[in-house]
């Protein structure tokens, strides 16, 4: 299992500091959509240039335009972007035509999808890695990711899955045993007074960062 590290709600060189303290502890590294929105593209292109081998998921959830807005993130630097599960299907297979061209990845969120249909719809659509999220307003609410979320996915065979919404050093045990491709950590890395010691111990309990896929 995978770490990603989401970074959201940062400055700009909040964000710099963070990567250069990660990245040996992390798979990846999420540019999220709310620094996407402050910052654009130029954020994109700094991070890929500071850190040229780093994998990075620019968070676009792209719901229009779908083919300029992945040409977008894809072209600045970022090796996946984010694409919303419930926008039109020709959006969606605009952005997995780029990123296959690009030779590059769309993630599939599937935040507010509750129909498991959809889901088998979009699989059927070509869409092989998705996101089980639930959102910052949601975790507000008291709500986190869990097992339940699993149920949108359990018919599907030969895809990859992420998980995100309020997990930590606690929560993530609830996953350990399900088929996850990719954890996805915000606050309880970014938002700790020693981030690296949070993360390394959220990676303890992950699998190494060497395995393919």
């Amino acid at each position: 299992m995978k770490l990603q590290v989401a970074l959201d709600r940062l400055e700009w060189s909040e964000c710099l500091r963070l990567i250069e303290q990660l990245q040996d502890t992390v798979d990846l590294v999420e540019i999220g959509t709310g620094v996407i929105k402050e910052y654009g593209m130029a954020i994109v292109r700094e991070v890929r240039e500071a850190f040229p081998v780093l994998p990075l998921v620019a968070d676009m959830k792209i719901c229009d335009a779908g083919r300029y807005e992945a040409e977008q993130a894809l072209l600045a630097g970022a090796d996946a972007v984010t694409v919303m599960g419930f926008a039109p299907l020709s959006t969606i297979r605009d952005v997995h035509a780029v990123a296959g061209r690009l030779g590059k990845q769309a993630i599939v969120d599937l935040l507010g999808i509750t129909d498991r249909s959809r889901v088998n719809q979009l699989a059927e659509a070509g869409c092989s890695h998705f996101c089980l999220h639930v959102g910052l307003d949601d975790q507000s609410a008291g709500h986190q990711a869990d097992q339940r979320l699993f149920e949108l996915v359990q018919p599907l065979a030969h895809v990859k899955i992420s998980v995100a919404g309020g997990i930590n050093e606690q929560t993530i045990d609830r996953f350990l045993l399900q088929s996850v491709h990719t954890v996805i950590v915000g606050s309880a890395i970014t938002g700790s007074k020693l981030p690296k010691q949070a993360a390394e111990q959220i990676r303890s309990k992950c699998q190494s960062p060497s395995e393919s896929g």
